[in-house]
């Protein structure tokens, strides 16, 4: 497909499932601003690339006078998916910057059989730092809507704590940086169908460590989900207005700003 008409079907052919979705984020939760400089980090998934494209269609039409800089990071990928990185990055017309580093291997030493946690960790320190030393102020990573509602209810069922994912938050051991999720309100769904419809081979995961297996929690929730929406329709738009309505005068105990507080401290009052 030719890139023109790839650009196209962001902005016409999914106009109301991607585009409107994006302004809306970037809007409501102030993701983009005057005078940022915005490190849009690619990974070579769908997602990713995305969001790539989508910041650069607002950079392009915005009038809001902002700077982009397209980082991407080679962890570690073998030949075959360095290749179809590259590739990718071609056919988008996406101008970013490979960098190389050696997270994979230094995870798996680091953490033995379970390195996904030390490299997520690792991959987005790196991210930081890179955007860091290139004078940007942001981080844009390429979470959707389902990422959110997927790991809010992964926390509640299997790590005993409410927490989601947030469409911005401030760095840790980065001053003045912070991480957006431009994609917030866009569905994984509208993802797959933009990328089927651009005849688009992304990168899945791309791990040498565990490339022959998927996140295998986050794929029970993605069940889980898909089972409860036969009798929940709006299931998922539930879970996600979750974060934005808690009572807390209706919960045992809530945190904030690292400290701890129980219901009881009401009664003690």
């Amino acid at each position: 497909m030719e890139l023109v008409e790839i650009e196209r079907s962001i902005i016409k052919k999914y106009r109301k499932e991607l585009w409107s979705k994006f302004i809306k984020a970037v809007k409501k939760y102030e993701l983009i601003n005057e005078g940022d400089k915005v490190a849009c980090a690619i990974s070579g998934g769908k997602d990713s690339l995305l969001t790539a494209k989508l910041v650069e269609e607002l950079h392009k039409h915005s009038n809001v006078n902002f700077e982009v800089e397209y980082i991407c990071m080679d962890p570690g990928y073998d030949k075959e998916n360095r290749d179809l990185l590259e590739k990718n990055l071609k056919y988008l017309n996406i101008p970013a910057k490979i960098f190389d580093s050696d997270v994979f291997e230094i995870s798996e030493k680091i953490s033995g059989d379970y390195p996904c946690y030390m490299c997520a960790r690792m991959r987005r320190g790196f991210l930081y730092a890179k955007a860091k030393e290139l004078g940007c102020n942001k981080v844009a990573l390429g979470h959707h809507m389902n990422d959110a509602i997927e790991t809010t209810l992964m926390n509640v069922l299997y790590a005993g704590n409410y927490k989601t994912m947030k469409p911005k938050l401030l760095a840790q051991n980065f001053d003045d940086m912070e991480l957006i999720r431009p994609m917030y309100f866009i569905e994984e769904k509208d993802v797959i169908a933009w990328r089927d419809y651009v005849g688009l081979s992304a990168l899945n995961c791309a791990c040498t460590v565990t490339k022959k297996s998927e996140s295998y929690t986050r794929k029970k929730i993605k069940n889980l989900i898909e089972d409860l929406k036969e009798e929940i329709p709006n299931v998922e738009k539930s879970i996600l207005r979750s974060a934005e309505n808690v009572n807390c005068d209706m919960v045992l105990g809530y945190k904030i700003n690292g400290k701890e507080h129980s219901f009881m401290e009401e009664f003690e009052k």
